[in-house]
């Protein structure tokens, strides 16, 4: 058994690793070439937004394909470009312009590994005749010694942990994926890195969302849906008109800055946060910082990685936000298992639809799904 879990020897062993551009994935590639694996580097081609954007460094376009070429180039193994940009748009960009629209605040890069990444270029593997995919992922994947199944937990490294973004990773993807940098810290990552000589060594890693450049998604939404600039009304949470907005799209859960509305709306002068988007009326509601707290979380199109009964409640650890750490709750599957109510015993704040809920079993990832509602049982918002 080789260090990849396949019966052959590496030299017999084709693995296509996703290759971004990135020291991570460089990293990954090189590795496992060293190694003696035959090693395929591809690199999808997601969208042209010119160098401008290309430059901050922004994963496949511009900059980055070049960087990866010359990673392979360097090692001595093949490497390809393919051209995903439509199925990249209508996966992803197209579905965070509409989220939006819905008031709901989303993660591309969700969707990005749910799609394109996962489901798209595993096929491509595949069809390239590869044992496995490798990715430059902080996640750990391991094979349960009773039931013989891949199982997903947190990195080693829980401040690059991305086990949130995967949650919606399936079984059968789990059987053919691998993350051979999930025992590691990213220091260790860069230190092979210059030890392989890879001219990515250095490189900073990607803060924004890969096709918003500045950080500015309401640019990309408007460019996308332009009646996303539709003026409406901004209210507190009994109903009463506070102010005008400019579009539900440049508001999001728990907004503090730059509402616009000024002081003297509340008694004591309370400072307002958002606390609802009604996207049926056109109106962003507010309200205290109170008015945040949640207590339960209502998921959809939920993916489960262990088999968990419907009906039955079971005690997780739950992560709605990717930089957090699991906190205490509970959750109860409906009868579809597509859809799910989880408790929170101490209300948490700013819990936004759009957002994913993933649960964990310590270190494992259990499944999530994506929240389309919250609730408190003593705060009620005007409908």
């Amino acid at each position: 058994m080789n260090s990849l879990g396949i019966d052959k020897d590496p030299k017999d062993t084709r693995v296509v690793v996703a290759m971004s551009g990135g020291v991570d994935s460089s990293v990954t590639a090189a590795l496992l070439h060293e190694e003696g694996y035959n090693v395929v580097g591809v690199t999808l081609q997601l969208y042209d937004h010119g160098q401008a954007l290309a430059k901050k460094g922004a994963c496949c376009a511009g900059q980055d394909i070049y960087d990866a070429r010359r990673v392979a180039e360097e090692c001595g193994f093949p490497h390809y470009v393919l051209d995903y940009e439509n199925n990249f748009k209508e996966a992803v960009i197209d579905n965070f312009a509409d989220s939006y629209l819905r008031g709901e605040t989303p993660i591309p890069c969700v969707r990005c590994n749910q799609t394109v990444k996962f489901r798209d270029l595993m096929k491509v593997a595949q069809d390239l005749g590869a044992e496995c995919m490798a990715t430059g992922h902080y996640i750990k994947r391991s094979i349960n010694p009773e039931t013989g199944k891949a199982e997903l937990h947190r990195a080693v490294d829980h401040g690059k942990d991305q086990s949130y973004f995967l949650f919606a990773t399936t079984q059968e993807q789990m059987d053919f994926l691998r993350f051979p940098l999930g025992a590691w810290t990213k220091d260790i990552t860069r230190q092979h890195a210059e030890r392989l000589g890879l001219l990515t060594a250095d490189k900073p890693d990607s803060q924004d969302i890969c096709f918003v450049p500045n950080g500015n998604y309401a640019d990309v939404v408007k460019k996308v849906r332009p009646e996303a600039e539709n003026p409406g009304d901004i209210t507190l949470i009994d109903g009463k008109v506070v102010g005008t907005h400019t579009g539900i799209v440049n508001y999001t859960i728990g907004q503090r800055k730059g509402i616009g509305i000024g002081g003297g709306v509340t008694d004591n002068n309370e400072p307002l946060y958002v606390v609802r988007i009604d996207p049926s009326k056109n109106r962003v509601i507010v309200g205290t910082k109170e008015a945040l707290a949640r207590d339960t979380i209502l998921i959809n199109d939920c993916n489960w990685l262990d088999d968990l009964k419907p009906g039955k409640t079971y005690p997780i650890g739950l992560k709605f936000r990717s930089v957090m750490s699991p906190i205490p709750a509970s959750i109860t599957l409906n009868e579809d298992s597509r859809t799910a109510q989880i408790s929170l015993p101490t209300p948490q704040y700013g819990i936004a639809p759009g957002q994913a809920a993933v649960c964990y079993d310590e270190h494992r990832v259990l499944g999530g799904g994506w929240i389309y509602d919250t609730q408190h049982s003593k705060i009620a918002i005007a409908a």
